[in-house]
């Protein structure tokens, strides 16, 4: 555990986590792939207090007619709530089952030095064989396969923030020098299905290494900074908080709240006549703040956080932000993001030391 703080973290992508969120929604459905909206919703979240969001991807389209099924890449849309939001953490899911982990470290490095140091990574897997296809790719059908992709993937990223030493940067106008050449380095990574060998082509990230999120079922914790786990009641999510191995834990919360128009449950049901809120094995709150407010102060006792998916992003963040943060608050049990602070300090993570560099000065020692 981290100390006191219970760290929020808020899913945003789409209109909420059930599929027809979208007809309760306070915009039409053109609306939601706009600037506006994203930069709309963001600033709701930061300003309420949450230390980080996350943007959900994959290749494929997101939901099946008649639901909307658009979605702009989570890496974009993360780069541009970096560039209109100043405190919160912001986490775009990148699959690396078919995606090259070079692109992959690139892309998200880049998005660090946008954010100052805010971003993160969730790793998860691309599951259905028409993204194999979509990507023109092998298809990677079973599950350890996946597990090995994601495995070999954040690896390869790891190692290419690494590639560049924090001061490989001179900027000398005097030798007309950008760059300290000794101080990129190959990584020389090989795995069962492709080899990488670098340098990276963007400078390390401001946080050295980003915040990188995922199932440590799915990743080595050993990889991880933060495992998301899930469980239905709370005595599975305490389970799997105990057994995850990572310096952070974040509990997979789904919630629909009351709101002044109508219950949580009717609210539900309303959205079930259209389509099922499928069962995806996590913790799932249906009812009023206050009571959301508990199970977030006993889940506090097994895990640093918890990773909210509300019903409905216009319903729900609006009662989280009224009524359930500032109660924690009230409670000391949330800590709002400072202005100036890393992803990585807001989550108590240190930044971690070059493994070039630390490896230089371990030689050096050794030969004295």
């Amino acid at each position: 555990m981290s100390g006191p703080a219970l760290h929020l973290a808020v899913e945003i992508d789409g209109d909420g986590a059930h599929p027809a969120a979208w007809r309760r929604a306070a915009h039409s459905p053109g609306q939601l792939l706009t600037p506006r909206r994203v930069a709309r919703v963001a600033a709701i979240a930061e300003n309420a207090g949450f230390t980080l969001l996350t943007l959900d991807d994959g290749v494929l389209p997101p939901g099946a007619a008649p639901d909307p099924v658009g979605r702009i890449g989570a890496v974009e849309r993360a780069a541009f709530v970096a560039a209109s939001t100043s405190t919160i953490g912001i986490a775009p899911v990148v699959p690396v089952t078919y995606a090259e982990p070079f692109h992959v470290s690139s892309q998200l490095a880049a998005l660090d030095h946008i954010s100052a140091g805010r971003a993160g990574w969730v790793v998860t897997e691309e599951e259905r064989p028409e993204a194999a296809r979509a990507w023109g790719r092998p298809l990677v059908a079973d599950t350890g396969a996946r597990a090995r992709e994601s495995r070999d993937g954040v690896e390869v990223a790891r190692a290419l923030w690494d590639s560049w030493e924090d001061d490989a940067v001179i900027r000398s106008v005097a030798t007309g020098r950008y760059l300290d050449r000794e101080r990129l380095h190959y990584i020389d990574f090989t795995g069962e299905t492709y080899a990488v060998k670098g340098p990276a082509i963007v400078p390390r990230p401001p946080q050295g290494q980003l915040v990188v999120l995922g199932r440590p079922d799915r990743i080595p914790a050993a990889q991880l900074d933060v495992a998301l786990v899930e469980g239905r009641d709370l005595a599975s999510v305490a389970t799997a908080a105990a057994a995850a191995g990572t310096p952070r834990v974040l509990a997979e919360v789904e919630v629909a709240l009351d709101t002044p128009g109508a219950t949580a449950a009717e609210r539900v049901a309303d959205l079930e006549r259209h389509t099922a809120w499928s069962d995806r094995g996590r913790l799932r709150h249906i009812g009023t703040a206050d009571q959301l407010v508990s199970v977030l102060v006993e889940l506090s006792r097994h895990v640093d956080g918890v990773r909210l998916h509300p019903l409905v992003l216009d319903e729900d963040l609006a009662v989280l932000s009224r009524l359930v943060l500032p109660a924690l608050s009230g409670r000391r049990l949330v800590a709002r993001p400072l202005p100036g602070t890393s992803l990585r300090s807001a989550l108590g993570l240190e930044r971690p030391a070059n493994r070039f560099t630390a490896a230089a000065v371990a030689t050096q020692e050794d030969a004295r």
